[in-house]
């Protein structure tokens, strides 16, 4: 029976089964021009992505940190500027900044939406703050209307991580509409295999509205250079390559398609665990859709416990994350300690996520709920 159902965190095979005509075809093109790394469909990917998105430009990178590094890199930050981001989130965000000679600075995230408490942003800043990333965590905005208010009064520099929720919309209080990540000055994503909008092999990519900043950002992302042979600035070595870009394009046609399936997977758990005391199931702000990326729950009892006997059960779950980014050894020089940002510390003992992605069957999901209630 378990065997049977063949319950997977991410199916991507199944995925592929529907577009594999399209993404040969691509790839027989890919090969008989030879032009593999940024080859005409990087480009063409890249206009695509900007049309689907409402942004002027899209420029791919080799993958979702370097896309972070990169929007860094192009703000002409100096060593000991701050940059505030979340706690609660994969450590690339932080990474970035550290490695580039700049400070983290964390606030803490909401109970319910996971996101950045802008309630507290305000407080963080100084005179020494330059840049501020929220993390769109698990597929839903952060309330970008209330922290652009405060950054541009500020004059602050964000950039969204966007690496969870592309195809996700934030509405603004006057009616308008945008996708995330076009929002702030710069938005960063990922395309890594999981994401809702993923290759098969790494991949990023860079968004922006400003003509100067995005020929600097194409320059940087290749060896600084304006030319060949002629660097203008400091740069590094991340490119798309032309295979990964075929199964982008493929994949981005259906990208929409693949936001509902996830959110009938989602209304599907919501249904069956609403009423459990020991669950509370993903909040939904009233400001941004959600595309779920990830379906996690808040779990009150023993979570190590629960997730043993899922996996028994043939059922995978992940645990994000299971230390926030302030108690990781390699940023103990920030002098951050427990009990600073109470908030992320239990959510990292307590969240623990659910399969998620767009191939479900019926019988999947009534097996899922099925031994999660009788196991919570």
């Amino acid at each position: 029976m378990i065997e049977q159902l063949n319950i997977q965190m991410v199916d991507l095979k199944g995925q592929y089964n529907k577009i594999k005509d399209e993404i040969q075809t691509g790839f027989d093109e890919v090969i008989n021009a030879c032009a593999f790394v940024n080859g005409p469909p990087v480009k063409q990917f890249a206009k695509n992505l900007e049309h689907y998105l409402d942004v002027k430009h899209v420029i791919p990178c080799g993958n979702g940190t370097d896309a972070l590094q990169i929007a860094l890199m192009a703000l002409d930050l100096q060593p000991g500027d701050e940059v505030i981001t979340v706690p609660f989130s994969f450590v690339a965000t932080a990474e970035v900044i550290a490695l580039l000679g700049l400070k983290p600075v964390f606030v803490d995230v909401e109970m319910d939406s996971f996101n950045m408490d802008v309630s507290k942003l305000e407080t963080a800043i100084t005179d020494k703050t330059k840049a501020i990333i929220p993390v769109h965590l698990f597929g839903q905005m952060s309330n970008m209307e209330a922290l652009m208010e405060i950054a541009n009064r500020h004059q602050i520099t964000v950039i969204e991580d966007n690496a969870q929720a592309i195809g996700s919309d934030f509405y603004f209080s006057d009616g308008r509409t945008q996708k995330a990540g076009t929002i702030g000055y710069i938005g960063c994503t990922s395309f890594y295999p999981s994401k809702n909008l993923g290759c098969y092999g790494d991949g990023g990519a860079m968004f922006t509205n400003d003509d100067d900043l995005a020929h600097k950002i194409r320059c940087i992302a290749n060896h600084g250079q304006v030319q060949k042979y002629r660097s203008d600035f400091v740069g590094v070595n991340s490119r798309l390559d032309s295979f990964q870009a075929v199964i982008l394009d493929a994949k981005l046609k259906h990208l929409d398609e693949y936001v509902v399936a996830r959110n009938k997977a989602a209304v599907f758990y919501d249904n069956a665990f609403k009423d459990q005391e020991s669950l509370t199931v993903p909040h939904r702000v009233s400001y941004s859709n959600h595309v779920f990326h990830q379906y996690t729950l808040n779990y009150k009892g023993d979570r190590d416990g629960l997730k043993t006997a899922l996996k028994e059960a043939g059922i995978p779950t992940m645990v994000y994350y299971p230390v926030p980014m302030h108690l990781h050894k390699a940023y103990d020089y920030l002098g951050n300690k427990v009990g600073d940002f109470p908030v992320c510390e239990y959510l990292a003992e307590h969240v623990i996520s659910l399969p998620m992605h767009t191939e479900f069957t019926e019988d999947q999901l009534n097996y899922i709920v099925e031994q999660v209630l009788s196991k919570a």
